[in-house]
C-alpha cells in the first residue's frame, strides 16, 4: 500500500471546513482506489464511483441486477483494495437471523453465554440474493446497518468501521422470493445496477480470465484507518444554504406529485446531502455544487419511492420521477460556494 503525503494532508488536518489542498488530496487518495477496482472490474467507472461514495457516506448499496455481471466481484475488489476483511452472507430461505448477527453459546466449562460473532462482523459485506431470505432474516440488518451494532440477549455488540453493506437481489427469478419492505429499502444509502459490459470490456475480461487474473490481483492500495481519514474530512466539505435549500426542495417535490404515491423520506434529504459532499471531494472540490445534487438524486431517491398504479401502467418509472423533479425544480444560481 502507498499512503504517502496525501494520506498524511487528510489525518493531520486542523478542524473546520475542507480547505482547497485538503480536497485535493482526498481526491488522489480516492483515485487510487478506483483505479484499482476499476482495473479488475472492466467497464464499470460509474458503479465504482457509486460504491466509493456509499462508503465514504456510510451507507450501504443494494445491486439489482441479473446474474454474472460482477456484483461479487465489486464487494471483494473493493475490500481487497482497502485492505479490509470481508464476508459473503448467501441469503437463502432456511437462513436464520442468528447466521447473520451471530448467537450466544453456553459454555458449560465456565458456565457463562459468550457472543460468537456473525458474517456481518466484517468491514465489507456481501448480502447476496437478499431478497430470497424471509422478512424475518432480512430484518436482523435493520439495526446494523443504521446503528453500526448488533444487539443479542440485551447487549450491544458494534461492527468494525468501516462498515459498508452491499446487497444483491435478482430481479429475474421471482418465485420463492421476498421483496425488500419500504422499511428496509430506505435503509440503503443507494440503489443501482451493474449492467453488462460493452464490447470493449467484455474483451478485456476475457483477456484477463485467460491471464489467470483474479479478484486476489487487485492491490491493496488503501486502508481502514485511511478510509476514516476520508470519512471525516468529506464530512466538513462546504454546503451553501442556497444548496440546502434546493435539496430540501427536491425532496420535498416528490411528495407533492401525481404520480407518485409516496415521495422520498426526511432521510432521502439526509443521503442526498452525504453522498452530494463526498461527490465533491471525489472530484477534488472543498464545497458542493448543485449538479452533485443532481447527479445522486436518481441512485439516492429513486428505490424510495411508491409509484401511483395509473403511472406505473403508463410504463413510468421512479427514474422517470427523479427526472421530472429535478427538471421542474431550479437550482440555485452561482457555483455552491456561498
Amino acid at each position: 500500500m502507498t499512503s504517502g503525503g496525501l494520506t498524511g494532508v487528510l489525518q493531520d488536518r486542523a478542524p473546520g471546513p475542507l480547505r482547497t489542498e485538503e480536497a485535493a488530496a482526498f481526491q488522489g487518495a480516492t483515485q487510487r482506489i478506483a483505479e484499482a477496482v476499476n482495473g479488475f472490474l472492466q467497464g464499470k467507472a460509474e458503479v465504482v464511483h457509486l460504491a466509493l461514495t456509499c462508503l465514504l457516506a456510510e451507507g450501504h448499496l443494494l445491486l439489482e441486477d441479473v446474474p454474472g455481471v460482477g456484483k461479487t466481484s465489486l464487494a471483494r475488489a473493493l475490500a481487497s483494495a482497502l485492505g479490509a476483511p470481508w464476508q459473503r452472507i448467501q441469503f437463502t430461505p432456511d437462513l436464520l437471523p442468528g447466521d447473520v448477527t451471530g448467537v450466544s453459546v453456553f459454555h458449560q466449562d465456565t458456565s457463562t453465554f459468550n457472543f460468537h460473532p456473525g458474517p456481518i462482523f466484517s468491514n465489507v459485506v456481501l448480502a447476496d440474493e437478499i431478497n430470497r431470505a424471509a422478512p424475518r432474516t432480512q430484518s436482523a440488518l435493520l439495526e446494523v446497518m443504521e446503528e453500526r451494532q448488533v444487539t443479542v440477549d440485551g447487549r450491544a455488540y458494534p461492527v468494525p468501521r468501516p462498515f459498508l453493506v452491499m446487497a444483491t437481489q435478482n430481479p429475474v427469478e421471482m418465485d420463492g422470493t421476498y421483496p425488500l419492505p419500504e422499511a428496509q429499502l430506505d435503509r440503503f444509502l443507494v440503489k443501482t445496477t451493474v449492467g453488462y459490459p460493452d464490447h470493449a470490456a467484455e474483451v478485456r475480461v476475457l483477456q484477463a480470465e485467460h491471464a489467470g487474473l483474479g479478484v486476489g490481483h487487485v492491490p491493496q492500495v488503501s486502508s481502514p484507518d485511511e478510509i476514516a481519514s476520508l470519512v471525516t474530512a468529506a464530512r466538513t466539505v462546504h454546503v451553501a444554504p442556497a444548496v440546502f435549500d434546493y435539496v430540501a426542495s427536491l425532496v420535498g417535490h416528490t411528495r407533492t406529485m401525481p404520480q407518485l404515491r409516496l415521495g422520498s423520506s426526511p432521510r432521502g434529504a439526509i443521503g442526498l446531502l452525504r453522498t452530494s459532499r463526498v461527490r465533491a471531494a471525489l472530484d477534488g472540490r472543498h464545497f458542493v455544487v448543485p449538479s452533485d445534487v443532481q447527479a445522486l438524486a436518481g441512485p439516492v431517491l429513486g428505490h424510495r419511492m411508491l409509484l401511483s398504479p395509473s403511472f406505473e401502467a403508463s410504463g413510468g418509472s421512479a427514474a422517470d420521477a427523479v427526472a421530472e423533479t429535478v427538471q421542474a425544480v431550479p437550482p440555485p444560481p452561482g457555483d455552491g460556494q456561498r
